[in-house]
């Protein structure tokens, strides 16, 4: 039986995860095909199943449990009641309803990869296609957010738990030049002003709702360069540093290969060096062009949106914060894998500043950039880059770190179940000690 999306039961599935994100005629869409289905102290799955459903529970409770000992009973109503039930195909665990109870079974493929969200980009703001959810409920706005459309059901769990929402008072510092980023951040609510001094010149960028920043500190471990206050009174979402990397930042980077670029050239693709000057101007790529990383933000008006990014550096890591960056803002952008596969040593610039491993200034005080033309800077005769010479068995090499970093990225999501599943059952342990105290007491 189809669910009327204006109902009561509608209602509740509207609030389910992810299917907050559909948009309206989605969701109109998805609920005249869903089956509510009744069942009593039987098992709605049992461990080992292997169908790819993911079943959400409209009302009563449900035990999640595994061989005989339980490991969480999930009410309706409840925070866990809005992610689907133990979702991990196959099963890990048995779920087994208290008395009746009313659950609905989706499809995980159409769940997982829903129709697009409806916004548009304009001067920094973000519009996205209004409900009538309620608006305190800051949780379901953040998921109508452009970073977290294309997430998997799984990684947006993990992130959701994880989210936290801070207020900030009129001209409180959000984020200070020079300290250490362990959080990426969206603007929920208010305005800010990001600062960057250049010299003697001030770069300034207002931040509106949708906005995010910190990215490019959390990818490439290096301290803030510009300063973040609000404007306004604002609302700050925040999460770990971790969980960025690990559920954001990997599903969002695509890559490319060295051998590819020429062919990706004369298909009208453009090489994007995010080095800073002097050291695209002592080794670059055939016609790429340059807008250091730590400009990026404030120069993106001079790439095209009608064209592939290709975006490099020395070594991957400034080009993956670029990328990411790009990506974001709406541009089709990939990533040199492994960077250029140079060595830059690191010395003191022009302006004085000593460098790190990836040509960044290491002082507090970003490096002065001319808002010229690319390609405007004087070399610094005191820098040395050497490219290193590329061995026989590269790609075969290549093809390995890539199967290695895809096994430890599975190894890392059942590490992190794993982890999930012994703390429910250390909280059980702890309650039947606690019931068996009582009962040695009552003897």
């Amino acid at each position: 039986m189809a669910i009327n999306n204006n109902s009561e039961d509608g209602r509740i599935l509207r609030s389910f995860y992810p299917l907050i994100t559909f948009p309206s005629e989605a969701f109109k869409d998805l609920c005249t095909n869903v089956n509510v289905e009744t069942v009593q102290d039987v098992a709605v799955f049992k461990r080992g199943d292997t169908e790819t459903e993911l079943v959400y529970l409209l009302s009563g409770s449900v035990t999640l449990q595994s061989d005989g000992l339980v490991v969480e009973v999930i009410q309706s109503g409840s925070e866990s009641a809005k992610f689907a039930l133990a979702h991990q195909i196959p099963r890990k665990i048995d779920a087994v309803a208290n008395g009746m109870v009313r659950i609905v079974r989706l499809n995980a493929h159409e769940v997982n990869n829903p129709p697009p969200a409806v916004y548009k980009e304009d001067l920094g703001y973000t519009v996205v296609e209004s409900t009538d959810e309620d608006p305190d409920d800051w949780m379901t706005s953040v998921l109508r957010f452009p970073v977290f459309e294309a997430l998997p059901a799984t990684s947006l769990q993990k992130i959701l738990i994880s989210l936290r929402i801070n207020q900030v008072k009129e001209g409180d510092t959000i984020l200070e030049n020079g300290s250490n980023v362990e959080h990426f951040y969206i603007v929920y609510k208010g305005q800010c002003l990001l600062t960057r001094n250049r010299g003697e010149e001030i770069s300034e960028i207002k931040l509106n709702a949708g906005d995010s920043f910190g990215d490019e500190y959390v990818i490439t471990d290096m301290p803030a360069l510009e300063t973040i206050i609000a404007l306004t009174d604002t609302s700050v979402i925040q999460l770990e540093k971790s969980l960025f990397l690990s559920h954001i930042k990997k599903p969002s980077l695509r890559y490319i290969n060295a051998d590819e670029i020429a062919s990706a050239q004369g298909k009208g693709s453009v090489v994007l060096d995010v080095r800073l000057p002097h050291h695209f101007d002592n080794y670059n790529l055939p016609d790429s062009a340059n807008i250091p990383l730590l400009s990026l933000r404030m120069r993106l008006s001079e790439i095209p949106k009608d064209r592939q990014i290709i975006v490099v550096c020395a070594n991957g890591r400034l080009s993956k914060a670029a990328a990411y960056l790009l990506t974001k803002q709406g541009f089709d952008a990939v990533v040199l894998r492994n960077g250029m596969g140079i060595q830059e040593v690191a010395e003191n610039n022009n302006n004085g500043q000593h460098e790190n491993q990836d040509g960044l200034p290491q002082s507090t005080q970003p490096a002065p950039e001319s808002k010229a033309e690319i390609k405007d800077s004087e070399p610094d005769i005191n820098t040395t880059e050497v490219p290193t010479s590329i061995p026989p068995d590269y790609e075969s090499l290549t093809q390995r770190n890539r199967e290695l970093e895809e096994a430890n990225a599975r190894l890392q999501a059942e590490k992190i179940d794993l982890e999930q599943q012994c703390l429910a059952l250390s909280q059980q342990l702890e309650r039947l000690k606690e019931i068996t105290n009582r009962l040695a007491k009552l003897k």
